[in-house]
């Protein structure tokens, strides 16, 4: 393969699952399902947070985000994955490969701190009711997303800058499905230590400092709750909460395998089966948890849903 120069080549070739030919056709089937069905699921939880007046809450507003991340994360890999395995051709530019990268990696990163932040969110709602609306101020909550969002590139633009520079040695092949930082980190030859190194400290402050934040939010909630006296009151707070606990561990739970381990370590499968799960299946059931296990989300939707109707009628 020709070399644009020294550094990298022209194209990667993403080897997926090229040693199971059978799982070619039941994936593709799987991605052209779930990705227009996260698209759409995602889209209607913005919607209807900005259409709605009793969804203007920071939960919501941070959800909004949440759900605009998600469909940012998605589509910047289930395209590539569906031309790569709906044609012979299991190529991406170099370029595309950086801009995946960036992307990934950004999308990632502010998605470990959007957690936290809504954690934050429901530990003030449920622990300091009466100050919820002084302390969840609009200013803040602005602010809040703007680090999330800053955090999240700060991580991406340090990490994956540092691993583009690594090289090579004329490999241009990756076993995985996309372009992602450990796998890269693998592929690359010579001295990588310090990468590894520096992957796994920034990944302590990224995904294991917010797990522990949102871990400590959540025993100060169980314990809030608990002081409930009525049922329906603890059932409400418990309902709230127990969504966003859901997607946490969705998306921690994969990431923390993949992340907080040295790339040299990593089985040959785990990066695309890890990849697949945080970066399609969470986003694609994220909507569906907040919507089926939330009354105020559901009463939105089919209000949004008659309002529509009544219209064309």
């Amino acid at each position: 393969m020709a070399a644009s120069n020294e550094s990298h080549p022209e194209e990667f070739i993403l080897l997926g699952f090229s040693d199971r030919p059978w799982l070619k056709l039941p994936l593709f089937i799987v991605l052209l399902l779930t990705y227009p069905t996260a698209m759409v699921g995602n889209v209607a939880i913005i919607v209807v947070s900005r259409v709605d007046p009793r969804l203007h809450s920071p939960m919501y507003f941070f959800l909004t985000n949440l759900s605009f991340l998600d469909m940012c994360y998605t589509t910047s890999i289930v395209p590539q994955m569906l031309l790569n395995l709906g044609s012979s051709k299991k190529t991406i530019s170099y370029t595309g490969c950086v801009l995946q990268l960036y992307v990934f990696s950004i999308m990632g990163g502010s998605e470990c701190l959007l957690l936290a932040i809504m954690s934050f969110d429901r530990y003030v709602a449920i622990c300091r009711p009466l100050h919820y609306t002084l302390v969840m101020s609009q200013r803040l909550c602005i602010l809040l997303v703007s680090i999330v969002w800053l955090g999240g590139m700060a991580y991406a633009f340090s990490e994956a800058t540092v691993t583009l520079q690594l090289p090579l040695c004329g490999v241009n092949k990756l076993d995985h499905l996309l372009c992602e930082i450990p796998v890269l980190i693998k592929a690359a030859c010579g001295e990588k230590e310090a990468n590894e190194l520096a992957l796994s400290v920034v990944c302590i402050f990224m995904l294991a400092v917010p797990l522990c934040l949102i871990l400590a939010s959540y025993v100060s909630i169980g314990r809030a709750i608990l002081r409930i006296k009525s049922s329906e009151g603890r059932k409400k707070a418990f309902g709230t909460c127990s969504s966003h606990l859901i997607v946490v561990f969705l998306f921690y739970g994969p990431a923390i395998s993949m992340y907080l381990q040295p790339p040299s370590s990593i089985s040959r499968d785990q990066p695309k089966f890890m990849a697949l799960f945080y970066g399609v299946v969470t986003p694609t059931l994220n909507p569906f948890i907040y919507t089926l296990r939330n009354k105020d989300v559901k009463g939105a939707l089919g209000r949004l849903g008659r309002t529509v109707l009544s219209s064309k009628w």
